[in-house]
């Protein structure tokens, strides 16, 4: 285009306060919880606080590839967020800190959508028009029907991910395939992103610090920077937060989603559940 402790309470707080009513079968449990990847989970450290965001592979694997990379080589450490629009997003990733930036590696090809077959059933799907969404992982998705799957070659059909607040999206130029380095933080849903921009993370843990950078277009100096940013993997072990995430598969996430959609009514949508995470 672009607390940790006090977090993981508050989201503790927001379950328990979720499943009070419900039955003992979809209080969180252990088994509720997944461990991610630590090898996709990156770690920035802003002059605002700390955003942890885990990285999708499956959807978007030359994204994730080139991101990791950057990550690991230093290329983000002290670069600014120089494009934050207050209800939309923070861009940031461009060594000239401009928007006119990138790295010396050749752009992507657009991963607007991933293919979806049997072994990546949707958590939580439900019908949006003749479409299926619900999540990968942390991830919000649209589908086209499973059904279709047996009509296809590879037996999967298009998904793709729904650009909701703390989803991680890939800038670009007016070419699709333009692509490098610079990428944004979703402060606020905005659903004229999906299909256009490639969705390859999600916030897990610091989305009031994404919604605390500074705004402006561009933003005026001194603009909110990244100090570091690393891999959870190459973090010391005794510097490492413990990272639980719901598993949107189990059955206390599905009683979540319940309660949204009762709430919701007719206007609900995937970017209405926030899915909990615990960091320690």
């Amino acid at each position: 285009m672009k607390l940790a402790t006090t977090a993981a309470a508050l989201a503790l707080a927001a379950a328990a306060t979720s499943f009070g009513a419900a039955s003992a079968q979809t209080v969180p449990a252990a088994s509720d919880w997944r461990t991610p990847d630590p090898n996709n989970v990156i770690v920035v450290e802003t002059n605002k606080g700390r955003i942890i965001a885990e990285l999708y592979p499956e959807a978007a694997p030359n994204h994730v590839e080139r991101v990791r990379a950057l990550v690991k080589s230093g290329f983000y450490n002290g670069l600014t967020f120089f494009r934050v629009i207050g209800d939309f997003m923070a861009q940031t990733g461009d060594p000239q800190n401009t928007g006119m930036g990138g790295s010396d590696q050749p752009n992507l090809t657009a991963e607007f959508t991933f293919r979806r077959g049997a072994d990546m059933p949707l958590a939580e799907g439900f019908k949006v028009g003749t479409n299926e969404a619900g999540w990968w992982k942390s991830l919000p998705v649209t589908s086209q029907n499973s059904a279709l799957a047996v009509m296809t070659a590879d037996r999967k059909v298009a998904t793709w991910g729904n650009f909701c607040s703390g989803v991680l999206g890939m800038a670009r130029a007016g070419d699709p395939d333009s692509a490098n380095s610079q990428f944004f933080f979703m402060r606020q849903a905005n659903a004229s992103l999906d299909k256009t921009y490639t969705a390859f993370g999600r916030v897990l843990s610091g989305l009031d610090v994404v919604r605390a950078i500074k705004t402006g277009e561009p933003v005026p100096d001194p603009q909110d920077k990244m100090i570091s940013v690393k891999l959870l993997a190459d973090l010391p072990a005794d510097k490492r937060p413990s990272i639980q995430v719901m598993d949107t598969r189990s059955a206390a996430f599905k009683a979540l989603v319940v309660k949204r959609q009762g709430e919701m009514g007719g206007g609900f949508t995937n970017c209405d559940v926030d899915v909990p995470v615990q960091v320690k």
